[in-house]
């Protein structure tokens, strides 16, 4: 239990239902469905299309997302890709013959096809009961009246406001600058949109005009995407990947994401007692940033669209961890496994709900990096997602860049399982930080018995390349411990990630909620 005489957050306990985001009014908005009669597949996708309004530079309809789900009935886990695909045109040796030896972060080449709508349309019909019109109704009024820009969210604005380009500019800043906090973001071409997929269904965001300016706006960036690249884009049900950490099972989506990569992440941890050393001592986070490099190491030389990636096996053998682990020396800082791919900067929102029937969801949706590519539609303001930067140019590898392929993603929803029951929906934002914070959530819980808030709010750090990022809230005998042991120690100019989750007390019969206090946002029952 927290020190109630220090500033902090209790978790929110309730019976009936419980939801966790990053912005209040996405929160406020899931319970609003749920008390209504909605489920937890109905609230999450409301709550997840308001955030594209309520956070513009974390994601929106032009993005992608995973999903994780626990029917009502059963304590099976399904899984929901709901991420887009390269133009069919897109061909990595034309981009290699131009010059480029990645794909450029904001170039059209990094732009892929949108998947989030076609899943949530997906996920209304087959899991919700509102149906998706009266999930949209609340992201079609707030698009269409505004809401006032929060602290963090004016913080990431700023910093992120000349990476627009174009119509992106006209859209999304005031008089070409990124609003103040208070400022009224208003969206009304998006409410259109909204308004059409409400009708419509998918085809009113993959077919017809909306489609046409998206296409129309993409090729005259020089995109090789065309209208049946829209009309086709469909998500795919997979199932799950497991493996467990001291009796607990962490629950993952298989690529195209970097599930596996938490997996092994904890694999490598569970070599090491962690438990014995001091939660926010540099002995943890040293061993913790060294099975970060190995992992992430095997993410890159592995990770792929799933219909190439031959080593997924391979990446959740406990033989793969233990010869992994046996490479740590726990008094120096290895070199950099290799280096980390992706550039810093990813963002992304994460929604969870569980409703009073238990139904639980963890949802994910990004249009990767802050703004995406910086580009949107010229007609509705279609954020375009630069999901194709995690492409590699790498001639035969098998994350290679290539037509109807989907690119490597960092982004991953997750669940918590114990004795095959869901015990806790859960997800950490933060680019490539997310399996390192989903491993080092697990284990702030497992190995030192934090609530989820205390475990969420804890102090982190993170191996990302050279640098080691490492919070304020790690004190500065740990910065130098961490230094002397070879570490280079970074302070990152914005906090590492965020993240929600709920538990769920089967025994008491109560929703235990957490939000990160890095975001504006909160968990909310009833």
């Amino acid at each position: 239990m927290r020190d109630f005489h220090f500033p902090g957050r209790s978790p929110v306990i309730a019976e009936n239902g419980m939801c966790a985001t990053s912005h209040p009014l996405a929160s406020k908005i899931a319970i609003q469905i749920l008390e209504s009669g909605g489920n937890a597949v109905d609230a999450a996708i409301a709550g997840a299309v308001v955030l594209g309004i309520c956070e513009p530079q974390m994601t929106g309809i032009g993005g992608d997302c995973f999903v994780l789900l626990k029917p009502a009935d059963s304590d099976e886990v399904i899984a929901l890709n709901g991420s887009g695909k390269a133009p069919a045109a897109l061909d990595a040796n034309e981009i290699r013959a131009r010059g480029h030896e990645t794909i450029p972060l904001q170039g059209v080449e990094s732009i892929t096809v949108p998947g989030a709508i076609d899943a949530f349309c997906k996920l209304s019909k087959d899991w919700g009961r509102a149906g998706i019109a009266a999930s949209l109704a609340p992201a079609i009024h707030y698009a269409e009246r505004g809401v006032p820009v929060a602290p963090r969210v004016q913080k990431d604005w700023a910093i992120a406001a000349d990476s627009l380009k174009g119509a992106a500019r006209e859209h999304y800043l005031f008089n070409g600058q990124a609003p103040t906090t208070g400022q009224i973001f208003r969206a009304p071409q998006q409410a259109e949109v909204l308004r059409r997929i409400a009708l419509d269904g998918r085809e009113g965001f993959y077919e017809g005009e909306v489609a046409e300016d998206m296409v129309a706006s993409l090729n005259a960036l020089g995109g090789c995407h065309t209208l049946d690249d829209f009309a086709t884009t469909a998500c795919e049900y997979t199932k799950p990947i497991s493996g467990a950490y001291k009796g607990i099972d962490l629950v993952e989506h298989p690529p195209n994401g970097q599930g596996a990569t938490a997996i092994l992440m904890n694999n490598i941890l569970s070599h090491f007692d962690i438990a014995s050393m001091e939660p926010f001592g540099a002995q943890r986070a040293h061993i913790e940033a060294e099975a970060a490099k190995l992992a992430y190491d095997a993410r890159n030389r592995f990770l792929a669209d799933a219909n190439h990636m031959k080593k997924l096996e391979h990446m959740l053998s406990q033989d793969t961890a233990k010869a992994l682990a046996d490479l740590i020396d726990p008094a120096k800082a290895m070199p950099s496994a290799a280096p980390i791919s992706e550039a810093v900067h990813k963002d992304t929102i994460y929604i969870t709900v569980v409703d009073k029937d238990r139904m639980a969801v963890s949802l994910i949706y990004s249009i990767f990096h802050s703004f995406g590519s910086g580009h949107a539609s010229d007609k509705f303001g279609i954020l375009f997602q630069n999901r194709g930067a995690g492409f590699t140019l790498e001639q035969g590898h098998a994350n290679e860049a290539g037509g109807g392929k989907r690119p490597m993603h960092t982004i991953i929803p997750a669940m918590l399982r114990k004795n095959s029951k869901v015990i806790m929906p859960f997800g950490v934002m933060g680019g490539a930080y997310q399996p390192n914070g989903h491993a080092r959530f697990m284990s702030n819980i497992i190995d030192f018995g934090l609530d989820p808030q205390s475990a969420s709010d804890a102090p982190r750090c993170f191996a990302d390349g050279t640098a080691l990022n490492i919070e304020r809230g790690y004190s500065e005998k740990v910065r130098q411990e961490l230094a002397d042991l070879g570490h280079n120690i970074v302070v990152p100019e914005t906090p590492i990630g965020g993240a929600q989750a709920i538990e769920i007390d089967w025994d008491n019969g109560v929703l235990i909620g957490a939000s990160d206090h890095r975001k504006d946002g909160c968990a909310l029952g009833y």
